[in-house]
């Protein structure tokens, strides 16, 4: 927002969401800034803290636009209004350096990952590999554990995949992250399919 330094107003229109009162928390910013740890000092949302938002940032945005209250306000006549008010009051740079100045900022900005697709192969991991069931009969999910000699180590029962997972884990019986990541899944898939009854097939890891 405030790498444009021609921005000048900001309307907070519309209904407010309850509960996080973002319109509130942006007019709370304008008028106070922000604390030492990154809360919007004012707001009445649940969890009014800017992340990856430099203090240089939210003092530029202060400085640079006004916030205009329209909360509350749903017609599109009424804003147009207002926004052809605003545009009124602006006043065109001439070109010179002097009216072309703006203020000393550096916007940080975050990477955006584009993932086409697994880069390798993943790797097997040393701790083995997990054969998953479902067992409507029993009411429960079954995985077995086996070493890549094909030798049975455990055999592992629950109902619930997060509280499988959390074992596996917490044994140290997953060491590859990836394979954490498959196995997840595939425990998320089983319980649904105990859950609501439709076939479960494991995918290869």
């Amino acid at each position: 927002m405030i790498s444009s330094a021609s921005l000048r107003h900001l309307i907070v229109a519309g209904t407010e969401s309850e509960g996080h009162y973002v319109g509130q928390t942006l007019l709370a910013l304008a008028d106070n800034g922000t604390d030492e740890r990154g809360r919007v000092i004012g707001s009445i949302g649940k969890r009014p803290v800017l992340h990856n938002v430099s203090a240089n940032e939210i003092e530029t945005f202060r400085e640079q636009v006004q916030v205009v209250d329209m909360i509350g306000c749903t017609e599109a006549d009424q804003i147009v209004a207002k926004i052809t008010e605003l545009f009124s009051q602006v006043t065109v740079p001439c070109g010179c350096s002097a009216c072309s100045e703006t203020l000393p900022l550096s916007v940080s900005t975050t990477p955006v990952i584009n993932v086409s697709g697994p880069e390798g192969e993943i790797a097997l991991d040393k701790a083995g590999y997990f054969v998953i069931l479902p067992l409507p009969e029993k009411g429960v999910i079954n995985i077995e554990h086996y070493a890549y000699d094909n030798q049975l180590l455990r055999v592992i029962e629950g109902t619930a995949a997060r509280e499988i997972y959390h074992t596996i884990i917490s044994k140290g019986w997953v060491t590859e992250l990836s394979h954490a990541a498959y196995l997840g899944k595939e425990l998320a898939k089983a319980e649904l399919s105990l859950r609501h009854g439709f076939k479960y097939s494991q995918d290869g890891a």
